[in-house]
């Protein structure tokens, strides 16, 4: 296993994230505990020491779960990830009775690492907001030694993550982003890095394999892949590109089932950044994997919407949403915006669409992404 520093820790580059355990029936509630026990026994035995869970994960049951499994072994022999559930604003004004609820949950008397969950549009004025206490009751749990290392993982803008930083940044120990190859300028996570490098904040990595899209492509691209490096598994390109990222300190796994934890432990017993080559390669094979609405931001439709709609930024949100094939950042996003500058104000005029270079059909862009956010 590589070991990456960490201030005064040794943490496996390599984490288990625990928010698709291998369940039992439909839904994601009922964790399917033994098998779960079997993956993190086999994970300790080979390196694995940094475990992230957090509030919300199979429905409120993962922090339980994984504190009855981790009990089994020394407190000292793993470090344990949890999150301030503010991805829902309900929870702002309920730090303290929270935090004291995970330690139970989890069956800790402190957590080693501790993050303020999903900074994003929605939730950024919430979390900057003094009112609800959560900055300041932290940094007393981290004074009492309940919090050993304080940080954030984001989904937002890079604009909000500066609000975030500029901020709270001073403090931050470390910073957990969505990065893998697709979303290097997709969700413009190579900015991201960058911007977090001004603070001297490491990154840890979530979403790898973007749930699972990257750990098979197609033909082609597969052929590509393994001409460059025959030995090499498709998952394990995904991590790869991770290592040669150097900012990059933890890369988490959500691995779902003992095949994927062997297979992924076996990947981190050696470093293999990439090549300029192979950088390359894998950047053009997220290019195409991407294939969205053109749309290069030049911003000639803005002037001519008489809703005066942000259609770049919708586009984005549009293209997000479509690849993923759903999921809560686009919904997440857009609950941010004014009602009356979300996609269902387009009046269908077509003014944009005279002027744009792209000759993207705006309106029907528009209509298709109220069609999916209703589906």
């Amino acid at each position: 296993m590589i070991y990456k520093n960490f201030k005064d820790l040794k943490l496996s580059q390599l984490g288990m994230g625990t928010m698709r355990l291998p369940v039992i029936g439909e839904g994601d509630a009922n964790i399917d505990e033994s098998a779960a026990a079997e993956m993190v026994k086999y994970a300790i035995r080979h390196g694995i020491n940094y475990f992230d869970t957090a509030w919300g994960y199979h429905s409120g049951n993962s922090e339980p779960a994984m504190g009855r499994i981790l009990s089994k072994y020394p407190r000292d022999s793993f470090y344990l990830a949890t999150k301030f559930p503010g991805y829902d604003l309900a929870n702002m004004d309920k730090v303290e009775e929270i935090f004291e609820k995970q330690l139970v949950r989890c069956g800790v008397e402190y957590f080693d690492f501790y993050l303020f969950h999903n900074v994003c549009e929605m939730n950024i004025d919430a979390y900057l907001d003094e009112k609800y206490g959560i900055f300041e009751y932290l940094m007393k749990q981290k004074e009492n030694g309940r919090i050993r290392h304080l940080g954030f993982s984001a989904h937002a803008n890079c604009d909000n993550m500066k609000r975030f930083l500029e901020k709270y940044g001073a403090h931050m120990e470390f910073c957990q982003l969505q990065i893998n190859y697709i979303d290097w300028t997709f969700q413009n996570a190579k900015e991201k890095v960058e911007l977090l490098k001004e603070y001297n904040i490491p990154v840890w990595v979530m979403e790898p394999l973007r749930g699972g899209k990257l750990a098979s492509l197609s033909e082609k691209d597969t052929e590509i892949l393994k001409t460059l490096r025959p030995e090499e598994g498709i998952p394990a390109w995904a991590f790869r590109f991770l290592q040669t990222i150097p900012e990059v300190t933890m890369i988490l796994s959500g691995m779902s089932d003992f095949a994927q934890v062997k297979d992924n432990i076996h990947t981190f017993e050696t470093e293999a950044p990439l090549n300029a080559e192979e950088m390359k390669s894998i950047l053009d094979i997220a290019h195409r994997m991407v294939n969205g609405v053109p749309c290069t931001a030049c911003r000639y439709c803005t002037d001519h919407c008489p809703q005066g709609l942000d259609i770049p930024s919708l586009i984005k949100l549009y293209n997000e949403h479509t690849f993923t094939g759903g999921g809560f950042i686009a919904p997440m996003a857009l609950q941010a915006i004014p009602e009356e500058k979300r996609p269902n104000a387009c009046l269908s005029c077509q003014s944009c669409e005279a002027v744009c270079p792209q000759q993207i059909k705006i309106s029907k862009v528009m209509a298709d992404f109220v069609s999916k956010l209703q589906a």
